[in-house]
């Protein structure tokens, strides 16, 4: 509703003049009646001050210098007054005052000052400005009176309205409560049961985790067992020795697989970068994949830069990466296919990719591709085994190392393209320092090595293994018998199981150690190989750590040895 606003007729404003002297006062009526004003006299400060109380003023004309209150006073007087506060004062002075003195009529509310002998055109210039600006002060404060009663009839309107929408909207709170109390619970039944997604996802990875660990037990004896197979017979042929041995080998990496899958789940896998090559990392992945892309028959191209590629990476961890795609390739094609492996600069990042000419995938495959369990192609046909994890670990891998990975197919038969993009982060990353070739290890004479291990079948194998590589072994099952035999054996190594039932290995060597067995070396054998693993040993007095099944290298590299290893200096 639209309402014209009252704007007051103009009025003649009234102008105080304050001075003690009638002579004065007659000139400021000579200059200042153009105007048109009204102008009020005051003889002294003290009838100024009832003049005001008496009406309103726009512009008071104070003389500084009277008798009895001067204009100072004067001035201050009126603006400590609510009403006046905010009335303006000029200030006509015969003498010349002091920057102080200027100051302090600023500080009392003065907004200018005027010299006498006055020039009648700057004193009516003046004060014809303070008057046109009380004026229109006057009528804002009119227009605002209107506006507020316009907003107070408005505000009475809009209440009924508002009154009439509130019913309106109580209504609908009524049924948006009876709604949301319905969402709430059925939220909290989806918060249980995430909860409970979350705690079998825990226990999922606590099962792999356990898994992987349980699986090295038994694959300790037949690793020792094929290993004493082949040091028995080192330069027979012996094709059946080959096949366990590689199959031992696929054993092992899908248990590494599993472990990993479940250290990444639960953030505790922890990268070991340094600055590497990535012509290095690839050559070790082919090294690892060779077995199945021969036993494939594919015909295997490899495209590699010129110059090296330096990256800050963990090695073998990208050698993990490239290996299980090219496992992947090797896997899903058909015998004598084609698969390519290349690696080059793109832009300001490296780019690895590998293509086959396999299975393929279809469109609704490629985001599920990297999914941890599933296999794309689970037909009896065409089923190649695996655990459905060698991708979703190249991935996870792969971001690791501030990278990522993707897949292209064009359908079903057509192949597949990975490819891995890396950052080209190793400009400032150190190469490392050069490894001293040592002097060359000498045959060693005998040795007396015990075995403690409560898997009869483990300490037997890895007993006899020690035994063909020319040490006096000796295997015991209990581990309550330790200091015992130690006593009457006095073995120079001792390789020990770290999870026995009754009495850890933690439990023995730390036990071995304050009795005082300082010089006495032990070898941790466990399922468990991760880096926080490794230092729980080496806290507990271990001097080496295996990771079942153990490899001969690693068990030759301790019988050639001499003594303890030194130990790394803690950190302070």
């Amino acid at each position: 509703m639209a309402s014209a606003l009252t704007v007051p007729e103009p009025s003649r404003a009234k102008i105080l003049l304050v001075d003690d002297q009638p002579g004065r006062l007659m000139t400021y009526h000579a200059i200042l009646d153009p105007l048109e004003e009204e102008l009020v006299d005051a003889r002294s400060g003290l009838d100024a001050l009832k003049l005001l109380m008496q009406d309103e003023y726009a512009v008071i004309l104070l003389d500084v210098n009277m008798p009895g209150m001067d204009g100072f006073e004067t001035a201050s007087l009126i603006h400590q007054h609510p009403r006046f506060e905010n009335t303006p004062i000029i200030f006509v002075t015969a003498v010349n005052v002091s920057d102080l003195d200027r100051l302090r009529g600023y500080k009392l509310g003065a907004v200018d000052y005027i010299m006498v002998p006055v020039i009648p055109e700057i004193m009516r210039s003046k004060v014809s400005v303070l008057v046109e600006l009380y004026r229109k002060r006057r009528e804002l404060q009119a227009i605002n009176d209107s506006l507020s009663a316009a907003n107070q009839t408005l505000q009475l309107e809009k209440a009924r309205e508002l009154e009439q929408l509130n019913a309106s909207l109580r209504e609908a709170n009524e049924a948006l409560a009876a709604r949301n109390m319905q969402l709430l619970a059925e939220n909290a039944e989806r918060v249980k049961a995430e909860e409970r997604l979350r705690e079998a996802d825990q226990r999922k990875n606590e099962f792999l985790a356990t898994l992987a660990h349980e699986l090295r037990n038994p694959l300790a004896p037949l690793q020792n067992a094929l290993a004493l197979r082949r040091l028995g017979a080192p330069g027979e042929a012996d094709p059946l020795l080959g096949l366990m041995e590689r199959q031992v080998a696929l054993l092992v990496r899908l248990i590494d697989d599993l472990f990993d899958i479940a250290r990444i789940s639960r953030g505790k896998l922890q990268l070991k970068r340094s600055r590497v090559v990535l012509q290095d990392a690839i050559a070790v992945a082919i090294d690892s994949a060779r077995p199945w892309i021969d036993q494939g028959r594919h015909e295997f191209k490899v495209q590699m830069p010129e110059e090296p590629i330096y990256l800050d990476a963990d090695q073998a961890r990208l050698s993990q990466v490239f290996a299980n795609l090219l496992n992947n390739a090797a896997k899903y094609s058909d015998a004598a296919g084609r698969i390519e492996l290349g690696a080059e600069r793109d832009g300001d990042g490296i780019r690895v990719w590998v293509s086959d000419q396999g299975i393929g995938l279809a469109a609704d495959q490629l985001d599920r591709v990297f999914d941890s369990f599933h296999q794309v192609d689970v037909a009896v046909e065409r089923s190649q085994g695996g655990l459905g994890i060698g991708l979703t670990l190249v991935q996870r891998l792969a971001e690791m190392h501030d990278g990522r990975v993707e897949v292209t197919s064009e359908g079903i038969g057509q192949g597949c393209t990975f490819t891995v993009r890396l950052p080209d982060n190793a400009r400032d990353v150190a190469p490392p320092a050069a490894a001293q070739a040592g002097p060359a290890k000498a045959a060693t004479a005998p040795r007396r090595m015990l075995v403690v291990d409560d898997n009869r079948d483990s300490a037997d194998t890895l007993a006899a293994m020690l035994r063909m590589l020319g040490q006096d072994a000796r295997a015991i099952y209990d581990p309550m018998q330790v200091e015992d035999v130690l006593r009457s054996f006095d073995p120079a190594v001792m390789f020990l199981d770290v999870g026995m039932p009754g009495r850890s290995g933690y439990d023995i060597a730390r036990s071995v150690r304050e009795a005082g067995a300082s010089e006495l070396v032990i070898v941790a054998v466990t399922g468990w190989g991760q880096p926080e693993d490794r230092e729980r040993t080496s806290t507990a007095g271990f001097d080496h750590h295996l990771v079942k099944p153990p490899e001969i290298a690693a068990i030759q590299d301790i019988c050639q040895q001499r003594g303890r290893p030194p130990r790394p200096e803690k950190s302070p």
